[in-house]
């Protein structure tokens, strides 16, 4: 049953509100665990959001919404209003409510029959409006849409006017708590300076100190209720517990004492807690925005807006959602190109270094591809679209950063154990601190301090925030370099590599092999090649290519071939001219072993008929200029490598000699490729390096997959790292920014576990006052953060 609901199960990403350390993230995953329908449940605490996959027969999106509001939590949710064509009574309204109630992510549909409208709320940013009129028109009715242009500038403009107002709420919230502690804090460090008549009256501090707790820290007191009715506790309870007890306190004294009081008091000891946690809060989002930058940055490389020729001749300005695959769309010099498409007209050198990393700006011409968000630098170019929206190239690399950022490494798994028993620990250790300075004679007044000490240090922000900030700095820095890292535990194996794996040809190669000599037993090069051409030119194959190319500059036409066919690791046949043509390996034509004689850099390729073999074809391919010092660079790492190919041994072998390859195995079949990866592997963790299709076999099997590619090719999709350009320096730097980011977390891990040890110890022995241990507290998460930012300078080394 467990396998069938897995294979059946429904993602869903689910932004989650209320979250503020990684107790939260602990009770809300085991809640959601628990919860009927759901397979699995990951929580992000940096993200702020949930990934949840879900057996869609026995749950849905609004269930588990309301399981995560039981929690204590809310999930993020928006609505829209659509026209919908097709209702003629109330039965009708309730089949529409119960046709789009059943999509993932539909949280809630309310129809209103009268006005011919539907309100749905969403799970935000989870469900296309085109989904909803998709799953609609099934049940018969029509979900009338926004035009793309006016739904697109809409939703941009909405998500950047929320962000900008709850980041000016909080802005505005600190300031208002600090203006009403700053005199606290004055007269307080007055009367340490012993300006006894300077410092305020109780009266004034009650003035000041009330709103502070109360009002302006009526978030920290919500989020606990909420935490406590839930049945767990966090970072919120510690800050409400210790705030609570020194104002309550400060009032005790100030009810049982009168004026003697003066000077004896807590409360700006509770209201600079308070503040500051909130200016640590508001800094942390602030750095939590530029941890996940690498995704805004990626996205807001698209211009909102295009120039479209229309087929009457006419130019229209239009919104970029609004732009259909085959569009003719202008770029002028200077102009940022809003979709991916191919050259129709014009040429120009582009600068593709904000989306593949390549400093250097490259020439397109007629037919060449061109991504969206490069820059258009010298000419003139009309483009053909040939992707949008979510299938452009951009949006493809966001969803997979997303998705790395996403995950969750095993170590912080860990952590969150460890963060679902923090807060009830340090409650105990509170209590015990407080109880002990009472047992060993000290007055109620110090006990108490020291337990308000020990509640107000502790910080499992920290802890939580130290995986997942680092993780999102690093493939974020990563993916600006041109290296895409799919998933997290790509990431976590990386460092691990002991050996890296290379195919040759399109790897080690340019991948643009040319016929270097014609060899034919005849002497007749020309009818030689002429009838490879024949062959070769039904295969896609980089040789077949080259062999066409070859006979079309000696001015040859290939004969048409009828019974093609591709015999995988082997050669290809074909019929041309009346005569049966065998193309490939020596093995495969019936060639005797050393039949032909070539150098090493070059591999032969024999031609035959039904009467024997007629001749060879040699193909060069150039070797990338920046292999060696890849394969060096490698070494110095301490990371070991060898070649895969499917040429002669004497060929693979000469390629590895020199580029200083320590294992070159040739002669490979592509199927034989994933059991070589298996026995390299047999003395640690392997990376294989190949273009994600022809080595797919090899690349599944290794321990890491890294793909060659421009950032168009499928193998986006299906490797665990990704190289958006076709350099082989890049395979090195991407383990070197996965060896960086997890570095980073053990920095952070480190300093999280060893400040909550110090300053709980500190606390409760009595050298730290509240004050300090709030400052302490507010500061450890963005301390940690602020590490992880540090990632954000990582660069590539890619030495020539």
């Amino acid at each position: 049953m467990a396998a069938a609901a897995a294979r059946s199960a429904v993602d869903l990403h689910l932004p989650i509100e209320g979250m503020t350390c990684a107790a939260c993230v602990q009770r809300l995953e085991t809640a959601l665990r628990q919860a009927p329908g759901v397979v699995r449940a990951d929580v992000n605490l940096a993200l702020e959001s949930a990934r949840v996959a879900i057996d869609a027969g026995e749950t849905d999106a609004g269930t588990v919404a309301e399981t995560v509001a039981r929690t204590g939590f809310a999930v993020r949710t928006e609505e829209r209003a659509f026209a919908v064509q097709g209702m003629t009574c109330s039965a009708c309204a309730n089949r529409v409510e119960t046709a789009l109630e059943r999509i993932p992510g539909v949280v809630d549909a309310n129809v209103n029959l009268a006005l011919e409208r539907v309100a749905v709320t969403t799970v935000a940013d989870a469900v296309a409006a085109e989904v909803l009129a998709e799953h609609l028109a099934t049940a018969g009715y029509r979900l009338v849409l926004p035009t793309a242009a006016d739904a697109a500038e809409g939703a941009e403009s909405a998500e950047a006017e929320a962000a900008q107002a709850h980041d000016a709420a909080e802005r505005r919230t600190v300031w208002v708590a600090a203006a009403l502690t700053a005199p606290m804090v004055v007269g307080m460090a007055l009367r340490e300076l012993g300006y006894e008549d300077l410092h305020l009256m109780p009266a004034a501090e009650v003035l000041l100190a009330t709103p502070v707790q109360f009002i302006l820290g009526a978030r920290f007191y919500r989020a606990a209720w909420r935490a406590l009715r839930a049945g767990g506790a966090n970072m919120d309870v510690l800050v409400a517990l210790g705030t609570t007890a020194a104002y309550a306190y400060s009032w005790y004294l100030l009810l049982t004492l009168g004026e003697a009081a003066d000077g004896e008091l807590y409360f700006e000891a509770a209201a600079v807690i308070i503040t500051l946690v909130l200016l640590g809060k508001h800094m942390e989002s602030g750095a939590k925005r530029a941890a996940t930058g690498a995704i805004r940055q990626l996205m807001e490389l698209r211009p909102a807006r295009a120039q479209v020729r229309r087929l009457d001749g006419s130019t229209e300005t239009v919104a970029v959602a609004a732009v259909a695959v085959g569009d003719r769309v202008l770029v002028r010099p200077g102009e940022r190109i809003p979709v991916d498409g191919t050259v129709a007209d014009g040429g120009s050198d582009v600068d593709e270094s904000l989306v593949t990393g390549e400093s250097a700006p490259v020439p397109k011409q007629l037919g060449d591809a061109v991504v969206g968000g490069a820059v258009n630098t010298t000419g003139y170019l009309e483009l053909e679209a040939t992707a949008v929206g979510a299938d452009s190239t951009l949006a493809r690399i966001a969803r997979l950063v997303e998705d790395a950022q996403r995950g969750k490494a095993n170590v912080q798994r860990l952590v969150d154990r460890v963060s679902a028993v923090f807060v009830p620990v340090v409650i105990g250790i509170a209590c015990i601190a407080g109880i002990g300075w009472l047992a060993f004679g000290a007055g109620f007044e110090t006990a108490l301090v020291a337990a308000v000490s020990v509640l107000v240090i502790a910080c499992p922000c920290a802890l939580g925030l130290a995986t997942p900030t680092a993780i999102m700095t690093g493939t974020g820095a990563a993916a600006r370099a041109g290296i895409l890292v799919k998933d997290v535990d790509t990431l976590e194996r990386a460092p691990a590599l002991t050996k890296v794996v290379f195919d040759k040809t399109g790897t080690l190669t340019a991948g643009r092999p040319s016929v270097a000599a014609v060899t034919a037993g005849d002497g007749d090069e020309n009818e030689l090649l002429r009838l490879a051409a024949g062959v070769q030119q039904a295969s896609e194959h980089p040789l077949a290519r080259a062999t066409v190319a070859a006979a079309a500059e000696r001015g040859l036409t290939p004969p048409p071939v009828t019974d093609f066919r591709n015999h995988v690791g082997e050669g290809v046949s074909g019929t041309v001219a009346g005569r049966t043509i065998r193309i490939g390996s020596a093995n495969f034509v019936g060639a005797k072993p050393g039949a032909a004689d070539y150098p090493a850099d070059q591999t032969p390729v024999w031609v035959a008929d039904e009467a024997g073999v007629h001749g060879t074809l040699a193909f060069a391919d150039p070797v990338r200029p920046e292999a060696a010092s890849a394969v060096r660079t490698l070494r110095q790492m301490g990371i070991g490598s060898a070649l895969l190919s499917g040429d002669a041994p004497a060929v693979a072998e000469a390629l590895a000699a020199r580029l200083g390859i320590d294992d070159a195995r040739g002669g490979v079949h592509p199927v034989q490729k994933a059991s070589a990866v298996r026995e390299l592997a047999a003395d640690g963790a392997v990376a294989m390096v190949g273009d994600g299709v022809n080595d797919a076999p090899a690349l599944a099997t290794a321990d890491v997959s890294i793909a060659m590619g421009t950032g168009t090719d499928i193998a986006m999709e299906t490797a665990g790292i990704t190289l958006m350009r076709p350099n082989i320096a890049l395979v090195p730097a991407a383990i070197a920014a996965s060896r960086a980011t997890f570095r980073k977390i053990k920095q952070n891990l480190f300093w999280a576990f060893i400040y909550n040890v110090a300053g709980i110890g500190a606390a409760a022995f009595g050298y730290l006052s509240p004050t300090i241990a709030g400052a302490a507290m507010a500061f450890s998460s963005v301390c940690v953060v602020g590490n992880s930012l540090l990632l954000k300078r990582w660069r590539p080394r890619l030495a020539g």
